[in-house]
């Protein structure tokens, strides 16, 4: 086996004999660093001491990730206009906080022959909330509950692209100005 000291100076290829003396000799362990490499390579060295810089390390990665979390956005498929851009915008709080979103559509009684409005309205979620996210999971129906899953986009493309329907629209055909204006002719 290779074998290594404590300073990281190598000593060469020796027995597992003579490498365990030497690491006994110094007070220390002999610790096998990598055990599939032709010879194995042996690290002498202090055991507890490598033990507990690996949970720091540990630690520090664990604390530098980020946990994802699985939230849910509940709907009926008879959802009016504004709940539903109420749920979206939550929808849109909850992606922008880094959370997974479920987005289930409840179906009660008879509704579960009307499927196409639930998927109808999957689909208009997951196509609003393209900026902030990908769909995960396509809709799918089990039991009386229809869901998909949406997933955080690493960095959001812009906002959403819900708006309310209700906004106050031009009249396409404006009432002609002129005649508003003209006195009328009297006959």
């Amino acid at each position: 086996m290779r074998v290594i000291d404590e300073n990281g100076e190598q000593l060469g290829i020796m027995p597992t004999e003579d490498a365990l003396a030497r690491a006994r000799t110094a007070g220390m362990d002999l610790i096998e660093i990598s055990p599939t490499a032709q010879p194995p390579v042996c690290k002498i060295g202090d055991y507890g001491r490598l033990k507990y810089e690996q949970s720091k390390k540990d630690k520090d990665t664990r604390k530098k990730q980020r946990h994802v979390e699985l939230r849910e956005v509940k709907l009926r498929p008879k959802i009016e206009t504004h709940d539903y851009e109420t749920k979206a915008r939550m929808a849109e709080r909850l992606l922008l906080d880094g959370s997974k979103i479920k987005v289930t559509i409840m179906f009660r009684g008879r509704e579960i022959t009307y499927q196409g409005f639930g998927r109808r309205l999957l689909d208009r979620m997951a196509e609003d909330m393209i900026p902030l996210a990908t769909v995960e999971r396509e809709p799918r129906l089990e039991g009386k509950n229809m869901f998909m899953i949406l997933a955080p986009r690493a960095t959001p493309t812009g906002p959403p692209k819900f708006s309310s329907q209700r906004e106050t629209e031009k009249d396409p055909h404006p009432a002609d100005e002129s005649a508003e204006t003209k006195e009328p002719t009297r006959a």
